[in-house]
C-alpha cells in the first residue's frame, strides 16, 4: 500500500520509507509509547493516525498491541 501510494505521490516516498523503518522496529505498548516516536499521532479508535512530512500525508492503521502488530488501513495525502 505504501509503495502504491508514493508511485502516485514521489515526494512521500522518503517520509513514508522513515515512518515505515521506525515502526517496522518499534514494540509499541499502547498509543502513549507511539507517542514517544511520533509527536503526531492521534487515537480514534480502532484507528492510529500518523500525521507525515508536516502534515502533508497521513496514515490510517489499526495497532494490535497485543500481537505487536501494526496493519495500514489507508495512506492519503492531507487534503484528501
Amino acid at each position: 500500500m505504501l509503495h502504491e501510494f508514493w508511485r502516485k505521490h514521489p515526494g512521500a516516498e522518503r517520509l513514508l520509507r522513515e515512518w515505515h523503518s521506525v515502526v517496522e522496529h518499534a514494540e509499541f505498548r499502547k498509543c502513549k509509547h507511539i507517542r514517544e516516536f511520533f509527536n503526531s499521532v492521534e487515537n480514534v479508535p480502532p484507528y492510529t493516525i500518523f500525521d507525515v512530512g508536516g502534515n502533508n500525508y497521513r496514515l490510517v492503521v489499526i495497532v494490535r498491541y497485543k500481537f505487536k502488530k501494526l496493519f495500514v488501513h489507508k495512506v492519503m495525502a492531507h487534503r484528501e
